[in-house]
C-alpha cells in the first residue's frame, strides 16, 4: 500500500495546521499520562518533524520515529540524530516494525485524517508491540472534524471515521481497549465551543 494522494494531501493539511497552532510536541495531557518511559521501545506514529518523539526519547524511551514525508524526516534527523526514523505509511509497516519488538506504541494527532484503512493501521500496531504491550492514542475528536468554531456542521459525522469504529478496528485486531477519555473544547488548530469535544485519549493493550 502505498500513501494515497487523500492522504498525503491529508497529512500535509496536518502539518500546515500544526505549524499554524505552534504546537508539535507531546500534549500536555499526554505527557503527563506517559510519565517514565526508561528504557522502553517506543514506537511513534506520524512522527513529522520529530518534536514529540524527542520529548518520548527525554523521558527515557529508545524511541523509532515513523512517517512518510521524506522532507518531515530529513528535517528530524538533522535536529534528532541519535533517534531512527523511518519513512513509511502507518497502514503498511515494514517487516522490521512488526517483530512484535515495542512496549508502546504512541499515535499522534493526525493520524486518523490520513488514513483509508483502519484495519491495516491497527493490525500494524499489534504486530509491533510484544504481548501486553501498550498503545496510546492521542486524536482530534471525529466530531471537531464535523463542526466549525461558530458550531455549524459544514460535515456529516458518518461520513468520516467514528469513534466508535476505530474502537471496533483496534479490538478486532487484538487490543483490549482499556480507557477512552474525550476531552471539551479546544484541538490543536480548532476552538470549539467548550460543550463539544476537541480531543479523545485512548488506551489499551496487546492481549
Amino acid at each position: 500500500m502505498e500513501p494515497t494522494e487523500h492522504n498525503r494531501r491529508a497529512w500535509d493539511e496536518v502539518h500546515r495546521r500544526r505549524a499554524q497552532g505552534r504546537r508539535s510536541g507531546l500534549p500536555p495531557i499526554v505527557r503527563k499520562t506517559l510519565g517514565d518511559l526508561t528504557k522502553k521501545r517506543v514506537l511513534h506514529l506520524q512522527c513529522a518533524t520529530g518534536e514529540a518523539s524527542a520529548e518520548l526519547a527525554e523521558l527515557g524511551a529508545v524511541v523509532t520515529g515513523v512517517d512518510f514525508s521524506t522532507e518531515a524526516l530529513d528535517a528530524a534527523r538533522e535536529r534528532w540524530p541519535k533517534i531512527l526514523w523511518i519513512e513509511a505509511d502507518v497502514q503498511l509497516l515494514p517487516v522490521k516494525l512488526r517483530r512484535g519488538r515495542f512496549d508502546l506504541v504512541y499515535s499522534a494527532e493526525g493520524v486518523l485524517a490520513g488514513l483509508d484503512d483502519l484495519d491495516a493501521w491497527a493490525h500494524g500496531i499489534v504486530d509491533a508491540l510484544h504481548p501486553l504491550g501498550e498503545l496510546l492514542m492521542f486524536e482530534e475528536h471525529p466530531i471537531a472534524e464535523c463542526v466549525d468554531g461558530l458550531l455549524r456542521w459544514h460535515a456529516d459525522y458518518f461520513a468520516v471515521w467514528r469513534l466508535g469504529q476505530v474502537v471496533t478496528a483496534l479490538a478486532r485486531a487484538g487490543l483490549v481497549v482499556e480507557a477512552l477519555e474525550e476531552y471539551p473544547g479546544d484541538s490543536s488548530w480548532r476552538r470549539h465551543d467548550k460543550r463539544i469535544p476537541g480531543t479523545f485519549m485512548l488506551y489499551a493493550r496487546r492481549r
